[in-house]
C-alpha cells in the first residue's frame, strides 16, 4: 500500500467541468484549451507537436516497433517455459485484445498515448469467474486519477456517466511519474520550449518560400503622407506576389525608391543548422538516436550499426520491462504466478545472413544449441533425429595430451595371431 494514507491525491488532468474544480485552477484552464505558448512564440499542444516531422518519427518509430514484437504467454515448466498458445489470453494478448482492435493497433495506441500525452490506460474486462474476456483502451484526457484511502482509483468520464475502476482493473504505463505515484510527466509540455522552437523554425520557413523566397522588405524613398506610404507598400507587396506568381525576377521600382530586406539572412542565421539541431533535440527527448529520424548527418557504416543497438538495449529494453511488469501484475493472480508475459526481441537483434550462420555454427559445434533449435530460429521445419540432439567437436582435448589423444590405437593381439598363424 502507498504510504500516503490519510492524504487524497489526484491526477492534475481535471476539468473545469467539474464542481470539485475552482475557476481559478490553472491547470483546468490548460486542459480545457489543450494549448501552451512556448518561448518561441507558437502554440504547442498535442496536435502541434505531430506537426514536428522529428516528433512524428520518433512517436511512430518507437510505438510501431513496440506493436510488431510478438507478445507471448509462457508457463513455468521442468524444462524451463513453454508457450501456452491455448491460453484464451494468449490470443487477447497477441491477436486482438477485443472484436474491435488487433493486438498491433491496441499497442500502438496506447504507446502513441505515453509518449505523446504522458500516460497511456486500458481497462481489462473480466467475467464473475475472474478470467479476462477483453482490454479496452481508455482515452486519457477523460481520465482523473486520485488516492483514496490509500489506493489508488481511476475515474473515467464516459459520456453522461462517470466510471470508477480499481488499480487492479487497468493497465497503467505512465512516460514518467511525479513522487506522489499519481500524477504523470508528459514530455511535450515539459519540454515545450524545443517543440516549440522547431514549430517555428517550420513556421518561418513555410512563410518564407510561400513568399516566393524573398525576406521582409523595407521602403526607402520620398513618401508624401502616411496614406501614400500604406499605398506604396500595397503596391509593393502586390508587385512581390505577382512577380512570384509569374517567376519572375525583376520588379520595377518608382525613380527615388529602394527595397532593402529587414531582418536576418536565413543562410546567415544557420537556419538549416538549428533546424538540424532542432532533431537532435527531440532524439534527447525520447531517448532515440538521431539515425532513426532520418538524420544521417554524423552516420557511418559502423556506428549506425551501434546506434542499432544502443535502440535495443536502452530505448526499447525499459518500455518492454515496462510492459512485461504491468502485464504480469495485473493480468495475473496471486495463484497463477506459473504464467507470464513476455516479448519476444531476437528478430531485433538478429545480424546478417552470414553472421547468424557463424553464431549458429559455434552454438552447435559447443552444444549450446541443436541443430533442430537453429532452424526453429530460422522458421526451418525441425529434421528430427540426430538433429535434435547436442553436438560437440571431438578435437577439443585438455593441453598436453594432443599426442595421446590423435596417436594410432595398438594392433588387436588377436588379430597379430591371426596373421602369425596365417604366415
Amino acid at each position: 500500500m502507498w504510504p500516503f494514507k490519510d492524504r487524497v491525491a489526484a491526477e492534475t488532468r481535471a476539468t473545469i467541468e467539474s464542481p470539485s474544480v475552482s475557476l481559478s485552477d490553472p491547470n483546468a484552464w490548460r486542459t480545457l484549451f489543450n494549448e501552451w505558448h512556448s518561448v518561441a512564440g507558437v502554440v504547442v499542444n498535442y496536435e502541434t507537436a505531430l506537426e514536428v516531422p522529428a516528433v512524428w518519427c520518433a512517436i511512430n518509430f518507437i510505438a510501431g516497433t513496440i506493436a510488431s514484437l510478438p507478445l507471448q504467454v509462457f508457463r513455468k515448466g521442468e524444462k524451463g517455459r513453454e508457450t501456452v498458445e491455448n491460453d484464451p489470453l494468449y490470443g487477447i494478448l497477441h491477436d486482438a485484445p477485443n472484436d474491435e482492435l488487433t493486438s498491433f493497433m491496441w499497442r500502438k495506441a496506447m504507446m502513441v498515448s505515453v509518449l505523446l500525452r504522458g500516460r497511456g490506460v486500458s481497462f481489462i474486462e473480466r467475467n464473475k469467474a475472474g478470467r479476462v474476456m477483453n482490454i479496452w483502451p481508455l482515452d486519457v484526457d477523460k481520465l482523473t486519477i486520485e488516492r483514496n484511502n490509500g489506493r489508488k482509483s481511476y475515474r473515467y468520464r464516459d459520456g453522461e456517466r462517470t466510471v470508477v475502476y480499481a488499480a487492479s482493473e487497468v493497465i497503467d504505463l505512465t512516460f514518467m511519474l511525479k513522487p506522489d505515484g499519481i500524477t504523470h510527466i508528459d514530455p511535450v509540455s515539459k519540454l515545450k520550449g524545443a517543440v516549440g522552437l522547431a514549430l517555428a523554425l517550420d513556421e518561418y520557413a513555410r512563410k518564407f518560400f510561400a513568399n516566393g523566397g524573398v525576406p521582409p522588405l523595407a521602403l526607402y524613398g520620398p513618401m508624401p503622407s502616411p496614406a501614400a506610404a500604406t499605398r506604396a507598400a500595397q503596391d509593393v507587396e502586390k508587385a512581390v506576389k505577382d512577380a512570384n506568381a509569374e517567376r519572375r525576377n525583376v520588379m520595377i521600382m518608382p525613380a527615388g525608391h529602394e527595397l532593402k530586406p529587414v531582418g536576418v539572412d536565413p543562410q546567415k542565421s544557420q537556419m538549416e543548422e538549428a533546424r538540424r539541431f532542432q532533431i537532435e533535440e527531440i532524439a534527447r527527448i525520447f531517448d532515440i538516436p538521431p539515425v532513426f529520424l532520418q538524420d544521417l548527418t554524423h552516420g557511418t557504416f559502423s556506428n549506425t550499426e551501434q546506434q542499432d543497438l544502443h535502440f535495443v538495449k536502452h530505448t526499447l529494453t525499459q518500455w518492454i520491462k515496462a510492459w512485461e511488469q504491468e502485464l504480469n501484475l495485473k493480468l495475473f493472480t496471486a495463484r497463477n504466478k506459473s504464467k507470464f508475459v513476455e516479448f519476444n526481441v531476437d528478430g531485433l537483434l538478429r545480424g546478417d545472413f552470414k553472421t547468424r550462420m557463424d553464431g549458429y555454427a559455434t552454438a552447435i559445434q559447443n552444444a549450446i544449441n541443436t541443430p533442430d533449435e537453429v532452424r526453429g530460429m530460422e522458421n526451418w521445419p525441425a529434421q528430427g533425429g540426430e538433429a535434435a540432439k547436442l553436438h560437440i567437436q571431438g578435437a577439443t582435448v585438455p593441453l598436453g595430451m594432443q599426442s595421446t589423444v590423435n596417436a594410432p590405437k595398438p594392433a588387436n593381439d588377436n588379430n597379430q595371431n591371426d596373421g602369425a598363424q596365417a604366415a
